[in-house]
């Protein structure tokens, strides 16, 4: 079987590169359409539009509906089309990323891709997760190639919401855990081929990053500061995740995220914060030791992730409620199927209820 790592073009990271950004983008087209949020061009229209002023490329900008779905991937492909667009671009985060692949997909542009929140692993990789227009998962859009270049700008991340940091960092702390369980069971990883060492090493830096640098990088990030420890952490959720995910595998939490999308008192939930609930969950149903689910808790307390399932929502947890994420989250095709032993509803419920009691305990102690 092959052994496979994919990776973005290039990857460029450091402070003051929003600036730069005509600069880069002109080398994949003339005229280049920008997916962004209206506070994100409200925040960002300056400093892009001086970046194109002497590139001999244009921007078009188009204000994302906030949903990667179906339907506004098909509307933005018409406009693509309709404006002769020879390059695609997604300023902002996760699901913005997503959207834009898949037109980049689709159309077979060059596509390039601008965090300006460290909220999640989507920017690096050549995947879409694809959900209905009301926000529910369904489906992932393997992509023909991974994004043709990152450019991070760590100072826009560090004016950015700390919350979207921790919620990049909760995203990354499935990483190690997932290509842990898929080298053990000699599963596929996203390439359809076996992991090789390098995704499997990157993705362990990734978690030993997050446990050494979280906390003093989410102090930084409260303050709207760009520091060494926030740097190490915005590589951790943007590039080490990115490909430590996608060379690496998925399994249990990323599948237990997609099942908690099917409540909706979850959906004002950020996707990492859903997926630190399911990294707990997966230690729980491999019977991890317990000083290592201990780790993954105090981390998550320390940096503000969710340890139960009121943390996300979910009040008054009922049995029909838990079932009904146990069973989306063991769906056909899911990646759940990749842990090293045989799943079933029934133990991911579980699984699910005693994460939660475990993370109830542990939060009390810290009063």
């Amino acid at each position: 079987m092959s052994q496979i790592l994919s990776s973005p073009g290039k990857y460029v990271q450091g402070t003051g590169e929003m600036n730069k950004i005509g600069d880069y983008a002109k080398d994949f087209g003339k005229t280049i359409l920008c997916l962004i949020s209206k506070n994100g061009l409200k925040r960002f229209e300056s400093a892009i539009n001086n970046s194109f002023k002497d590139s001999g490329a244009k921007v078009i900008y188009e204000i994302f509906n906030g949903e990667c779905s179906k339907k506004e991937i098909a509307r933005l492909i018409d406009i693509c089309v309709e404006k002769k667009v020879e390059a695609v671009m997604g300023v902002g985060g996760g699901k913005i990323f997503d959207t834009i692949k898949a037109v980049s997909h689709y159309l077979h542009l060059p596509v390039i891709i601008v965090p300006t929140i460290a909220g999640s692993d989507a920017p690096c990789s050549a995947l879409s997760v694809v959900y209905t227009d009301d926000g529910v998962f369904e489906e992932y859009l393997w992509l023909d190639h991974n994004p043709n270049m990152v450019l991070v700008d760590t100072q826009a991340i560090a004016n950015s919401p700390t919350r979207l940091l921790v919620s990049g960092m909760g995203d990354a702390l499935a990483t190690y855990f997932e290509a842990r369980a898929c080298e053990q069971s000699d599963a596929d990883n996203c390439n359809g081929a076996k992991a090789t060492q390098a995704a499997l090493k990157l993705a362990e830096l990734c978690y030993d990053t997050l446990i050494e640098e979280g906390t003093k990088a989410k102090a930084a990030a409260d303050n709207n500061v760009a520091t060494k420890a926030l740097d190490d952490i915005v590589e951790a959720n943007t590039l080490l995740s990115g490909i430590g995910f996608e060379s690496g595998g998925l399994a249990a939490a990323h599948a237990i995220h997609n099942g908690f999308t099917a409540l909706p008192q979850t959906h004002d939930k950020y996707h990492g914060e859903k997926v630190a609930f399911g990294t707990l969950a997966q230690l729980v149903l491999e019977n991890a030791p317990i000083d290592e689910i201990e780790e993954v808790i105090n981390f998550c307390l320390d940096v503000g992730l969710p340890v139960t399932l009121a943390e996300l929502g979910i009040e008054d947890a009922k049995p029909e409620d838990l079932r009904k994420v146990a069973e989306l989250a063991t769906a056909e095709g899911e990646t759940i199927f990749n842990m090293p032993f045989t799943v079933t509803p029934e133990l991911v419920e579980a699984a699910i209820v005693t994460a939660d009691s475990l993370g109830q305990k542990y939060k009390a102690l810290r009063g």
